[in-house]
């Protein structure tokens, strides 16, 4: 889909250029780096600005519904954040997420999900969801722990065509819970998250409506230099049954790393493989992000 693509590289344009606007300006270098102050966790304050562009890459051979190789499936997903804050405390920032996905199956390549285009009815790509977006500091004596409430809308007339998946046809409310901890001589950093999304819905519509997933994850930063951390992580999901008759979970592991571009700018590079699940997809995942604070 020519416009999808017009539309991620007019993003980068924009993101790269804010960024060096915001080098321009004359205020103090922060004794901390961005990837040191800003996890998750923490929140922006009034007039500062929070971009992020995730993106994931999903592929799989193997699978627990079947024996043995599969017909390599790939799935992409291109994730825009943008966040302001409100108020003078640092305590609430309102935002708003948009999810742009491609995804191919029957055995081709990877990266033929970034043509985003359809060949012979075997990929489907296009914006697939938007979501309001909230996050807050609910005690003022714990700034490292926050949640994020967003509420996703999807835009998908249908969630498989031709065999091939996009994204659920459902709502979802997603929150999630962020906890962080440096240690002292800030070379190494905790980080904690539960996810929890909530898909309700017509049941014929989406594999997910009326269920229940919870996520946690933890990652373990060590931090060679201020402007530079390596990462390792291990996260589970876990599906709950609300009456779709439909149970899910996996279990992966993986590792990275982040690095201070400039003093707004930060980029960072994830791998994940699934290691074990039930009713899934038995893949890894390949991930490169942009990370501004402005």
């Amino acid at each position: 889909m020519q416009t999808t693509k017009n539309f991620l590289g007019s993003l980068l344009i924009i993101l790269v250029s804010f960024t060096a606007v915001a080098q321009n300006d004359e205020q103090a270098i922060p004794q901390q780096s961005n990837i040191q102050q800003y996890t998750p966790s923490k929140l922006v304050g009034k007039g500062q600005w929070d971009l992020k562009w995730f993106n994931n890459l999903y592929t799989e051979t193997r699978s627990t519904f079947e024996v043995g190789r599969i017909p390599r499936a790939t799935f992409f997903t291109s994730t825009i954040e943008v966040y302001s804050g409100v108020g003078n405390t640092k305590s609430w920032n309102i935002g708003a997420i948009v999810e742009i996905r491609s995804n191919v199956i029957n055995d081709q390549k990877a990266f033929d999900v970034f043509k985003f285009g359809g060949k012979d009815g075997l990929a489907r790509s296009g914006i697939t969801s938007i979501a309001p977006s909230v996050k807050f500091v609910p005690f003022a004596s714990a700034s490292n722990f926050s949640i994020q409430s967003s509420f996703f809308i999807p835009l998908v007339d249908n969630e498989t065509e031709n065999g091939v998946f996009l994204d659920q046809k459902g709502y979802v409310w997603q929150n999630r819970f962020y906890y962080d901890h440096t240690f002292l001589g800030n070379e190494w950093q905790l980080f904690a998250e539960l996810n929890s999304e909530l898909s309700v819905g017509k049941a014929g519509n989406s594999f997910a409506n009326n269920s229940f997933n919870l996520a946690p994850g933890l990652f373990l930063s060590y931090f060679p230099s201020s402007k530079f951390t390596l990462l390792v992580l291990a996260q589970h999901s876990q599906r709950l049954d609300l009456g779709n008759n439909f149970t899910q979970d996996y279990t992966a592991m993986g590792g990275g790393a982040k690095y201070q571009l400039t003093n707004a700018l930060n980029v960072e590079v994830l791998y994940t493989n699934f290691l074990r699940g039930n009713n899934t997809g038995l893949g890894q995942t390949f991930n490169i992000g942009l990370r501004a604070i402005l």
